[in-house]
């Protein structure tokens, strides 16, 4: 049970909500706390209910829970738990005081109830009591003793002792030996508390009468009820030896270094007798040497050299007080004891214990409490006395507590964006020759908050997208970055409402809200829309959520999708427009223009002009840039009157795409001279597949046939009919009637209102025409004489 309680009214600091502030008032809080001792006997089983700490410290069990208590020891073996749904201190497993004390006594065990919440240590004590759990062993199963049988009665002859593990009244206590008439046993207290027995000579020996005793020599310790252990002790009466060995120093005193190799010889022992022979003789050999110095030393028995069996540990044992005794062949002896002090040395490095760590930490999180551990050196002197630090640069200090306890304390909020993990290297050195270190490295995760926006690549875009494009075409896309991690960077795109209200953005274009990509809704037309711009965002999933956003301009790229269109001469009326020529004309003459345009822009609608068919090649001639229709020489008069010119336009797309026009162009001798209309002129035979081509000229060639005798026939009648009335005749050629025939309706056909009779001068060997008379019919004769 606690053997101190806490002072009356003395209350934690439970609102304490700053780590500075727990610091600067933290020894306050731990002197006011004072430690206390609970007991426990040991061998009691896990489980084993030791107190109620919570009601211990004032507090409730929901309160230990709430500040994070935990019970905290030195090393790393938890012999000790806390139950938070009872408050209760139990035993974590079965304590053997033996193990962990050995002979000291009391054997406490330190441990410290850790407050988190806020910082508070609570020093405790445990101590193990003992129960009586072992018996005294004798570490042989026979002692043999030579006595002379001269010895005096009251002669006092050392016996080895026995070891009990127990301490206390537990511990061995007293040695009893086989009542007889010669001999009794004394039981007596070393400088360690350590008993003895000693045999006692009662009455003078006599070999003749009884050369040999057998008795035996109990140990009993004093538990209840006690535990005993037995030696067989065998005594021979020797013959008379009146000089015993003397050592040259009743006592010696050795300091060994702890790290003294083994083997060495760390003092030598020296005794004589003035007897000679046998009884001069002199044998080494331990007294009272318990199993610890038995394993430890070794003892030459002629050279009296002590040597090292074993590594000397100051941190286990300290100092070994062990006997000699020289005993020479007549059975006399010799005592003497040796004093060995261990000295330490620096062979053992700090320890560290980590007791709790807080990982991740936020990154906006101020001054906060990373971990706590303690240090602990079992080396003594300045090799047990130690200094903790961090790497420099590091947003981290380290705050030293009680008892060898420190904090790792955040200095200030983290910014993740700049470091994501810190790898934080404790390092513990003492102070000993040479300096030993431990280091151990804990690794802080600082989690991420949103407190970045994202940002884009860029401020704005321009894009460029050709017209006539397919619909969904992914024609560019925007990308934007968020420094935050996990879903406070996951962003998501969007497309914001246009400046102008006008735009059916919604129409036009679609963003893919994970990517960014942007793709076109509909085929767009560079003629309606030649660039339009709209706003995307980009928002990430924190919480609260951030956003950025970006411009982004389209620029609608032209394609050659329209052909020229000619403006002048018009095409679309019903009759042709005709230009009039002077003879007169000079070189260079303009006769017309073309206009045409081109609703495409750049190099689709960079126009070129080019004069494609003329009646008559070489006449005339059309500016290439501007579309000027002039004279390529002089005018004559064998130039005929009527010409038609058929002009290209074309543009310089990729393809290239082009129109044409037809002008008709009438000279005359002056502009006051009447002339007719040209007729139109026949249309380009389209093209057709082979089958109508056949088709088309088999069915010709049958009519040419038939109209060709028809009209044969109707020539040769008529011939015959008006031979009187031609002074000179009208010949009609034989064979093939030539087809001088002129179409003058426009259609490219004869006309069924006129025939032409070709009359050649008579004896004329060439074939010029002397004129051209129609015939008519006879109404239409009448017609034109009453005229």
């Amino acid at each position: 049970m606690a053997e101190n309680e806490l002072e009356a009214g003395e209350e934690p600091f439970l609102r304490q909500r700053q780590v500075l502030f727990l610091f600067v008032f933290l020894g306050g809080i731990l002197a006011g706390s004072e430690s206390r001792r609970y007991s426990v006997a040991e061998e009691k089983e896990r489980g084993f209910l030791i107190t109620n700490l919570a009601k211990d410290l004032g507090l409730s069990v929901g309160e230990l829970a709430v500040r994070g208590a935990q019970i905290v020891s030195k090393g790393n073996r938890e012999r000790l738990q806390l139950s938070h749904q009872t408050g209760d201190l139990l035993l974590q497993e079965k304590l053997d005081r033996e193990e962990l004390c050995g002979p000291t006594e009391p054997c406490i065990l330190h441990f410290q109830i850790l407050l988190q919440n806020p910082l508070q240590f609570i020093p405790n004590e445990l101590q193990i009591i003992d129960v009586n759990d072992h018996s005294p062993v004798f570490f042989e199963n026979e002692m043999q003793l030579k006595i002379p049988e001269s010895t005096p009665p009251g002669t006092i002859i050392p016996l080895r002792n026995a070891e009990d593990l127990d301490v206390g009244r537990n511990s061995l206590q007293n040695y009893t030996i086989t009542p007889n008439a010669h001999f009794h046993v004394l039981t007596n207290r070393r400088r360690d508390g350590r008993k003895y027995p000693e045999l006692v000579l009662d009455k003078a020996l006599d070999r003749e009468e009884q050369p040999q005793f057998s008795l035996t020599l109990t140990a009993l310790d004093g538990g209840s009820p006690p535990r005993t252990g037995n030696v067989q002790l065998h005594i021979l009466v020797l013959d008379i030896n009146d000089n015993a060995p003397e050592f040259t120093q009743p006592l010696y005193e050795v300091e060994v270094p702890e790290n003294s190799p083994v083997n060495s010889v760390i003092v030598t022992v020296s005794a004589s007798d003035l007897d000679i022979g046998t009884f001069g003789t002199i044998a080494y050999s331990f007294v009272h040497a318990s199993e610890e110095i038995s394993t430890t030393f070794q003892l030459n028995p002629i050279t009296g050299d002590i040597h090292l069996i074993k590594y000397l540990n100051f941190e286990a044992i300290n100092s070994y007080e062990v006997d000699i005794e020289a005993t020479d062949g007549g059975g006399l002896t010799g005592k003497s004891t040796v004093i060995v002090q261990v000295v330490d040395v620096n062979d053992n490095p700090p320890e560290l214990t980590l007791s709790s760590i807080t990982s991740p930490i936020l990154e906006n999180s101020p001054e906060t409490v990373v971990a706590i551990f303690s240090v602990s050196d079992p080396d003594s002197g300045d090799n047990g006395r130690m200094m903790c630090s961090i790497q420099n640069n590091l947003p981290f200090v380290l705050k030293p507590s009680v008892d060898n306890f420190y904090t790792l304390v955040s200095e200030g909020a983290l910014d993740r964006e700049s470091q994501a993990e810190y790898n934080i290297t404790i390092t513990v050195t003492d102070l000993g020759t040479p300096r030993l270190k431990t280091q151990h490295n804990i690794t802080v995760v600082v989690s991420d908050v949103n407190d970045n926006a994202p940002a884009f690549t860029q401020p704005s875009y321009s894009l460029f997208l050709r017209e006539n494009n397919n619909p969904a075409l992914h024609f560019g896309s925007v990308s934007a970055t968020d420094r935050d991690a996990g879903a406070n960077s996951q962003l998501t795109y969007s497309l914001l409402p246009p400046r102008d209200p006008r735009l059916p953005l919604a129409s036009l274009v679609a963003i893919n809200a994970d990517t960014g990509q942007l793709f076109a809704l509909r085929a767009l037309d560079f003629e309606a829309l030649r660039a339009f711009e709209f706003g995307v965002g980009a928002t990430d999933r924190g919480a609260p959520a951030l956003s950025s956003q970006a411009l982004v301009r389209v620029q609608v790229l032209d394609a050659n999708d329209n052909a020229p269109s000619v403006l002048y001469p018009p095409h679309n009326g019903s009759a042709p427009c005709t230009e009039l020529v002077p003879r007169a004309a000079e070189p260079g003459y303009l006769v017309s223009k073309v206009v045409a345009v081109d609703a495409d822009s750049g190099q689709n609608a960079w126009l070129s002009f080019q004069l494609l068919r003329a009646t008559e090649p070489g006449l005339f001639g059309v500016w290439a840039h501007n579309g000027e229709v002039r004279t390529a020489r002089p005018l004559g008069e064998r130039d005929a009157a009527r010409h038609r010119l058929v002009v290209l336009v074309r543009d310089h797309g990729e393809p290239a795409l082009s129109a044409s026009v037809t002008l008709h162009v009438l000279l005359v001798d002056g502009f006051s001279q009447p002339y007719l209309p040209l007729p139109e002129a026949a249309a380009e035979q389209a093209r057709a597949d082979p089958l109508t081509v056949y088709l088309v000229v088999a069915l010709a060639a049958v009519s040419s046939l038939f109209l060709f005798s028809v009209l044969a026939l109707v020539a040769v009648r008529l011939c015959r009919r008006s031979r009187a009335a031609w002074a000179g005749g009208c010949s009609v050629p034989e064979g093939h009637l030539p087809g001088h025939l002129v179409d003058v309706s426009g259609t490219g056909t004869l006309s069924q209102s006129y025939q032409y009779e070709v009359c050649l001068m008579g004896g004329s060997g060439t074939s010029e025409f002397k004129f051209l008379k129609p015939i008519l019919p006879n109404s239409l004769v009448q017609d034109i004489e009453q005229e």
